[in-house]
């Protein structure tokens, strides 16, 4: 048993045009940075390096290359502008294009501190910034192209660059072991935070996609409940006049001669009108149509419901009920409990030799349910991830490395994303409960599943928590 997504109905909705991936603002062909992002903090930059430059030149009365620093900073001001000009303001920029431009940020600022000290300025902890704004936007291989650019551009002025300003009569004069080890400082700085960074925004941006996915399957789950509900509302409403109709077409065919020919279309119309009123009656049976979640049923009735849609292969499916404090919970038939178990059973069954056992055990405080298997057991390299949106060891099948966000492209074919096993634990934990898995010491997989009383068995439905 893995976490691997299981293949149902109710979870079709990532066939097709990849929503998720739009929803979560995934960077595929467009990045997530908005050129007005970058052009405000370019904007920010440009004001700091000015105000600076005046600081020194004329209130500390330093003399350095003003000209040329000035030139740095005017070549940004004509960037923004041109990039003003050229796009709208809503314009997304690919992740090539978010690179060039943080890229020619590091350049400029190493272009001033060439001028104005090298790493001895104190203003060359600002090598941090268009890293970590990399890190946090950018996907790992132009993060790391950003992280080198700035690396070796500390490098060069560390060793090349113009005297720090300093007052007429007197020159600073730093040890080179202090000079290195400011040298190793930026270092480690930018390879730390760069790849911090990177990483709270990959998890971040992941779990963004796999909530997206849970918001999608309970909003289909929601929108079949509601289509169920209005058949049922149908069946009835339409009972009465099809009823009418069946009345009135036996008087006439009791009224017109058995060998006319309007005898046989009056014939023909109320057996019509018998057929229409038997598929309404079907429609309006509740246990045939979709679960509206409004009724409950004792817990060993629900538990059978779910598992029968998974019966009739070569895994028994085995329900046990052990309680502990009679009598037997009745339940809420709710789609979050419905399928989030179901996928929790479907997934078993997918990997058990030949049993899944599903143990039901209650007292006065909490309900606990287990699904386990004779199967091999979840990976060992997967397990302390377990539950985690992209995380998948089924073999021959599709999931996100280490190195992606997120899915860039159509879900068209790509089974087993690591997503059934997060969307189902993140459904149960909407309900008030709590998912655990782990594997048996004999063999096999255990997903533990616990419930205080009250929630999932109490007067009312239980409430949505806002785990999504």
């Amino acid at each position: 048993m893995t976490d691997a997504t299981v293949e149902r109905p109710w979870m079709r909705f990532w066939r097709g045009e990849s929503r998720i991936a739009r929803f979560a603002g995934y960077p595929g062909s467009r990045g997530r940075v908005r050129l007005r992002t970058l052009s405000n903090l370019r904007w920010l930059a440009i004001a700091g390096q000015s105000a600076a430059l005046f600081v020194v030149r004329f209130g500390l009365d330093y003399r350095l290359p003003i000209v040329k620093c000035a030139i740095a900073i005017a070549l940004s001001i004509l960037l923004n502008v041109a990039l003003v000009v050229r796009y709208p303001a809503t314009h997304r920029l690919t992740n090539r294009e978010a690179t060039f431009y943080l890229g020619y940020d590091v350049l400029q600022l190493a272009a001033l501190l060439y001028l104005t000290g090298g790493i001895q300025n104190p203003f060359a902890l600002m090598f941090l910034a268009p890293v970590v704004i990399a890190a946090a936007t950018l996907n790992l291989g132009n993060t790391l192209i950003l992280a080198g650019i700035a690396l070796a551009s500390v490098s060069v002025i560390s060793v090349a660059h113009y005297p720090l300003p300093w007052s007429n009569n007197e020159q600073l004069i730093l040890p080179e072991l202090y000079q290195g080890g400011i040298w190793v400082s930026l270092v480690l700085g930018i390879g730390f935070t760069s790849i911090y960074a990177w990483r709270i925004a990959s998890e971040g941006a992941r779990m963004q996609a796999g909530l997206a996915a849970t918001q999608l399957a309970l909003a289909r789950e929601n929108r079949l409940a509601a289509l169920g509900a209005l058949a049922t509302a149908a069946a009835h409403e339409l009972g009465t006049p099809l009823g009418t109709i069946a009345i009135v077409a036996r008087e006439l065919e009791r009224a017109l001669p058995p060998t006319s020919a309007e005898a046989e279309d009056v014939r023909l119309l109320r057996a019509e009108a018998e057929r229409c009123r038997g598929i309404l009656t079907r429609l309006a049976r509740p246990e045939e149509s979709v679960l509206s979640g409004t009724d409950r049923l004792p817990l060993g009735a629900v538990l059978d419901e779910i598992a029968n849609e998974y019966r009739g292969g070569d895994v028994e499916i085995r329900i046990e009920m052990e309680a502990v404090v009679p009598p037997e919970p009745k339940v809420w038939r709710v789609p979050e409990v419905q399928h989030g178990l179901g996928n929790f059973i479907a997934n078993a069954a997918d990997f058990a030799q030949s049993l899944v056992r599903v143990r039901a055990q209650w007292n006065a405080s909490e309900l606990r349910l287990w699904v386990e298997d004779d199967g091999p057991g979840f990976a060992p390299e997967i397990l302390e991830r377990i539950g985690e949106p992209y995380v998948t060891s089924r073999p021959g099948t599709y999931a996100l490395g280490e190195t992606e966000l997120g899915p860039s492209d159509a879900f068209v074919g790509q089974q087993g994303m690591g997503l059934g096993f997060f969307i189902a634990k993140t459904l149960i934990e909407q309900t008030g409960g709590s998912v655990r898995a782990l594997n048996l010491e004999a063999g096999g997989a255990r997903v533990a599943i616990r419930w205080p009383r009250g929630t999932i068995d109490g007067e009312k439905p239980p409430a949505r928590e806002s785990t999504v």
